[in-house]
């Protein structure tokens, strides 16, 4: 217990010899402890000498540490053609000293329990076979046949922990095979105690489905996980799917990447998807969600990026037949490598081999996106509870590598719609809910975004048809039975264009009226200024004659004036000659 205040103790870490085996090294922290010997046990069949021979080619090809290979069964020949269809040549790294490989011959028969039996002639093989290329890593090929006539446990404890010291003596990484017994790990029962590192390989049969995984039941002195991993033997090695080890440490982006639909791109605030949420589409049969699925495979190629589609209904063919049908045509991308579709039934693997093929696939090619159609159809080969367990790992896969995943669900009819037959929703960052509507005796689509955490989207019901240039999604009309789809919501597009083009009538012939009678207006207000005009210039003549009479009389009087001042004067004259006379 450290004290407050104190410096912290720093604890040396075990010192570790990586295996190159994929996932292995990772639940491992490093791999298997240098310089001491591990046991590697299991039943017939699970994969103990492809583990150890890939243990000792990868520790030749990468780490530069070479290995000596013991067999006690089978022979130098029928290895090399055992691994051969993994890429392994044996025969070229024994070439360059870099592997030996070693074939012992037991014969039980030879074997007594004299209490003086002894390793010394092993020791003095597997030593100059070791020394002479310089080894590092040593397997034994399994241990129940070298100690296959002995039957005292004193002896075979004794001569166990004679061979694994040795071993140590000689600074070698061993794996030691066992065959696994009943009720423990091993036949004899004794090997796992003197082992430093113990693997458990299983490969289990259950309802007709075979599955292999792996445990470390023990590690002295290094954390190690504890589940069960599945594992995978293919032609590219031995891999280890550690899924179970992460936690809830990656990272996010604000990148986002269109759906493919543009009408479905602005539910999900105009931009699409974020990169690396994990997206759940969801829906009965025959509501869209594999054509859906097809435009963001198409999107996703488009933009130059690696998508991978696993199928678990249709062919490949099928797939790129039916999708262009709706204007998509996927084989361009496949022949370019962008675009690759993983065709299986879900009965074709286990559940845990499914999920370690699928990592596979993905560490491989490194897609940006990862489409699985439908996710559903996984309920074949295993309970809820399993398929629910492994969505988790695939979604943490996926979310570590920044891949955006889109998981289709198949519900059942009469299922309820806001669920998932595998309780996955809880998992997704969005999802996308594609239903039927019936009503007026037709069945139509409809699609609605139940939840997209971190970004604003649409909270209504838009109309999902599917058509000969792709999806389009159209905004659903309300009527007085509710969402009105299909021909109902043709009709009622009908009645409001008549509704429209009727109002659009009134409105003219109102239009028209008023128009009449404005001109009415204007004629009447014409004629009314024509008689302002007329008795305005009757006025005008009348005060034209006024003031010509009255310019008449002045001068007629202006005359009479002048005509009897004239008059007087006349009168004067003629009466003052008469007074002179």
């Amino acid at each position: 217990m450290a004290v407050l205040g104190s410096e912290p103790v720093r604890t040396k870490e075990l010192e570790k010899a990586p295996t190159g085996i994929d996932g292995f090294d990772e639940i491992t922290n490093g791999g298997l402890p240098k310089g001491r010997p591990s046991l590697v046990c299991g039943s017939a069949g699970c994969g103990k000498t492809l583990f150890s021979m890939e243990f000792l080619v990868r520790g030749a090809t990468e780490f530069g540490e070479p290995g000596v290979f013991v067999a006690f069964e089978e022979t130098e020949q029928d290895l090399h053609k055992n691994v051969a269809s993994l890429g392994f040549d044996l025969a070229d790294l024994e070439q360059q000293d870099l592997l030996r490989v070693d074939h012992i011959h037991v014969e039980r028969s030879e074997i007594e329990e004299t209490g003086e039996y002894d390793l010394e002639g092993l020791f003095i093989r597997l030593g100059f076979a070791i020394d002479s290329i310089g080894a590092k890593r040593v397997v034994l090929d399994t241990i129940e046949t070298l100690f296959s006539g002995l039957s005292n446990p004193a002896i075979l404890r004794s001569e166990l922990r004679r061979l694994f010291y040795w071993l140590k003596e000689k600074g070698v990484t061993a794996v030691i095979t066992g065959e696994r017994g009943e009720g423990q790990l091993t036949r004899q029962g004794l090997e796992e105690y003197v082992s430093d590192c113990v693997i458990l390989l299983d490969h289990r049969v259950i309802d007709q489905v075979s599955t292999r995984r792996l445990r470390v039941v023990k590690y002295r002195g290094s954390v190690h996980g504890t589940n069960e991993y599945p594992f995978l033997i293919d032609r590219d090695g031995f891999s280890v799917l550690p899924v179970t080890t992460m936690g809830l440490h990656h990272g996010t982006s604000n990148e986002r990447v269109s759906s493919g639909v543009a009408s479905l791109d602005e539910m999900l605030g105009g931009e699409g998807y974020f990169r690396g949420s994990s997206v759940l589409l969801s829906g009965t049969a025959g509501t869209g969600k594999s054509s859906l699925s097809a435009h963001f495979a198409d999107a996703t190629c488009r933009r130059g990026e690696r998508c991978l589609y696993f199928a678990f209904e249709e062919s490949q063919a099928q797939i790129v037949r039916n999708m262009r049908s709706i204007g998509l045509d996927l084989q361009p991308w496949i022949d370019q490598g962008l675009l690759t579709i993983i065709a299986n039934r879900p009965m074709h693997y286990g559940l845990e081999m499914h999920l370690a093929t699928m990592q596979r696939l993905i560490l491989k090619s490194n897609p940006s996106a990862v489409i699985i159609d439908p996710v559903t159809n996984l309920n074949a080969v295993g309970s809820e509870g399993d398929v629910n367990a492994m969505l988790v790992r695939l979604v943490d896969l996926l979310k570590n590598k920044g891949i955006t995943g889109l998981f289709v669900s198949l519900n059942t009819g009469g299922s309820y719609h806001e669920s998932t037959e595998i309780g996955m929703s809880s998992l997704m960052d969005t999802w996308l809910l594609v239903r039927d509507i019936e009503l007026g005796g037709e069945r139509n689509r409809g699609m609605y975004v139940l939840k997209s955490r971190g970004m604003n989207h649409s909270n209504q019901i838009r109309e999902f048809l599917i058509t000969s240039k792709g999806i389009q999604l159209q905004d659903v009309y309300l009527g007085p039975e509710g969402v009105l789809t299909g021909s109902m919501r043709l009709a009622q597009q009908e009645r409001e264009r008549d509704a429209q083009a009727q109002a659009r009538e009134e409105l003219e012939r109102r239009r028209a009226l008023a128009e009449q009678r404005r001109k009415a207006l204007q004629a009447q207000i014409l004629a009314l200024q024509a008689e302002i005009e007329t008795e305005e210039s009757e006025l005008v003549r009348t005060e034209l004659m006024e003031q010509r009479r009255l310019e008449r009389l002045a001068s007629a009087r202006d005359q009479m004036a002048l005509s009897r001042s004239k008059s007087t004067r006349s009168n004067g004259r003629e009466s003052g000659s008469g007074e002179t006379k």
